[in-house]
């Protein structure tokens, strides 16, 4: 089976199993006392220009739980956009993990500013509500669409004006970077934030992510909030060797890359499909459509794909670093005969 459902769906790409060959032989000892945790930890800092601390972890929900606990306290408001991933689709999560309430802003292309959020920048100090305490982002949004730089900067400066702190959750952050032309940490960490989760499983990995902690008034506590979070792997090399081939010869950047190539592929070749309206700019490796429902049904029926909105009939398709030109061929053609 071939599916544009997400990029979770695509296969371990082949240096990255290699990498977990390699290190699956004989002893090491757990819990991130082992060389490859040491070698994949100083690749991540090389990756960056503030100093940081990485904390390898498991998958999404839990690196966002985690760094999210990292910066709050029960009292506070976590604001993100209403298409947020912490507010969708991580079953109340980081809610439950850090007792904070959630506050949705509702965004036209999922990017928060200091314009959408100065509305909430009240009641500082007023013991009868909860206090702004944290603002989630994440990059690329769950639109597809890509925080620049200056966004970026100018959303840290405000939100560390009014002593809130900014986790980014860069599930998709390498197609960012590829898209923008630019490193990791120039749509990242050089911008502010506070902590990041670099993502990996969407880009070639089998399973880990990595939570980077910049804040270095959070760096002592963080092996306590991922300890407490469930994401403190025992056997941490399969997690680090991951990392190492991630880094290693731009890996990241060639699976990125090419997820987003395929992505302005399939755009173009939709584009010309007179039905077909684009509900959101194609920035990354996610693209954001409608076509009559009925048509879109069929279409469902060869290839897995979400509906966004299925009451609108706004569909989402997403390529991967293993997604291939024949693959698009073969989606377009039978689109065709519908």
């Amino acid at each position: 089976m071939r599916s544009f459902a997400s990029d979770n769906n695509s296969s371990v790409h082949p240096e990255v199993m290699q990498a977990l060959v390699d290190a699956n032989a004989g002893h090491a000892l757990g819990y991130g006392d082992d060389i490859w945790t040491e070698e994949a930890t100083e690749l991540v800092k090389k990756q960056f220009s503030r100093p940081c601390e990485p904390l390898f972890v498991f998958n999404g929900t839990g690196s966002n739980t985690m760094a999210l606990q990292l910066m709050t306290r029960p009292y506070h408001i976590i604001f993100c956009a209403e298409t947020g991933h912490i507010a969708v689709d991580e079953c109340g999560a980081p809610g439950k993990g850090t007792g904070c309430f959630i506050r949705t802003i509702n965004t036209p292309d999922g990017k928060l500013t200091p314009q959408l959020l100065a509305p909430y920048m009240i009641n500082f100090g007023v013991e009868h509500h909860s206090q702004p305490g944290a603002i989630y982002i994440s990059q690329c949004t769950e639109l597809g669409t890509i925080y620049k730089p200056h966004e970026l900067r100018e959303l840290c400066d405000y939100a560390h004006a009014h002593g809130l702190q900014v986790h980014m959750d860069g599930a998709r952050i390498a197609n960012a970077a590829a898209a923008l032309g630019l490193s990791i940490d120039e749509v990242s960490g050089a911008c502010g934030i506070d902590t990041l989760t670099l993502g990996g499983t969407k880009n070639g990995l089998m399973g880990a992510e990595c939570v980077v902690i910049f804040n270095r008034n959070l760096v002592g506590e963080g092996r306590y909030a991922r300890k407490q979070a469930c994401q403190l792997a025992s056997k941490m090399r399969y997690l680090s060797a991951q990392f190492k081939a991630f880094l290693t010869n731009d890996l990241w950047l060639r699976c990125a890359r090419h997820a987003n190539e395929m992505a302005a592929l399939l755009a173009a070749e939709l584009q010309k499909i007179d039905d077909v309206t684009f509900t959101q700019p194609v920035e990354s490796n996610q693209l954001f459509l409608t076509m009559p429902i009925e048509k879109s049904h069929k279409l469902h029926d060869q290839y897995y794909f979400y509906y966004w909105n299925e009451p609108e009939g706004e569909m989402r398709l997403v390529t991967s670093w293993d997604t291939t030109e024949e693959d698009i061929r073969n989606l377009i053609s039978y689109l065709h005969t519908l």
